[in-house]
């Protein structure tokens, strides 16, 4: 059998030094010097005395979150949110902040989800939240309880009538045919979200993180940034002060 001659589209077969290669890497080097001409924290930063934080951490995320949303932070309520498979293999994603109270912060998804999937074999999660305009991060961890039936669907029908239509499409993390599919069922949903503002959707989940730590960055335009851990042990809030 004899060899056939690679296809000279492939990038495999292009030699060195050729004009696509070239504007390959130049395109590469654009991209490296974006990065490294972002500014960052090009404002007037708030500052953050740690001796002044409350014994708990709910009140100053709190204080925080608020503070964020007076800043002009966009959807300030968003988190980016942390868990793992039953193999330990991470997957991060970004969801709203239902509540924050002593139970712990609140989130939902629906149990099918991959969220919902790994929290049923690893019920542990974490949570970051970053307001760049004020310079500061928060990081939540520890292990998440669901909620019942009851206060799941509650939460669900306290939210808008896009949040209800979005819920009953379900289905989600599964693999989409097409997006005209999904553009069917959204129809539908919003349809019946309109009609029936209290329609069950049974796989919708709350589920409620109970802080073990919190971690509060304030950021410092000389990096000399100031973090605030919680750590709650022995039945109370521990806190201590950690490099940057």
């Amino acid at each position: 059998m004899s060899d056939h001659p690679a296809h000279q589209d492939s990038p495999d077969a292009r030699p060195a030094g050729t004009p696509a290669q070239h504007a390959d890497d130049a395109d590469a080097q654009a991209f490296r010097e974006l990065l490294r001409g972002l500014r960052v924290w090009d404002v007037a930063l708030p500052s953050f005395d740690p001796a002044t934080a409350p014994t708990e951490p709910l009140p100053l995320f709190r204080q925080w979150l608020r503070e964020a949303a007076e800043a002009g932070v966009p959807e300030p309520h968003t988190m980016t949110l942390a868990t793992a498979d039953a193999a330990g293999t991470p997957s991060v994603r970004t969801l709203m902040l239902h509540d924050a109270d002593e139970r712990g912060w609140h989130f939902a998804s629906h149990r099918g989800s991959r969220k919902g999937r790994e929290l049923a074999v690893r019920p542990r999660a974490a949570l970051g939240f970053y307001w760049p305009a004020v310079g500061r991060q928060v990081r939540v961890s520890g292990p998440v309880t669901v909620a019942g039936p009851e206060e799941s669907a509650a939460d669900l029908h306290h939210r808008s009538t896009g949040a209800l239509a979005a819920a009953l499409v379900g289905r989600q993390s599964e693999v989409l045919g097409s997006v005209e599919e999904l553009a069917r069922a959204s129809e539908a949903a919003w349809e019946r979200a309109r009609r029936e503002p209290a329609a069950p959707v049974p796989s919708w989940t709350l589920y409620v993180l109970r802080p073990e730590e919190v971690e509060f960055f304030q950021g410092d335009a000389q990096r000399r940034h100031v973090r605030l851990n919680y750590r709650y042990e022995n039945g109370r809030w521990a806190q201590e002060l950690l490099w940057p």
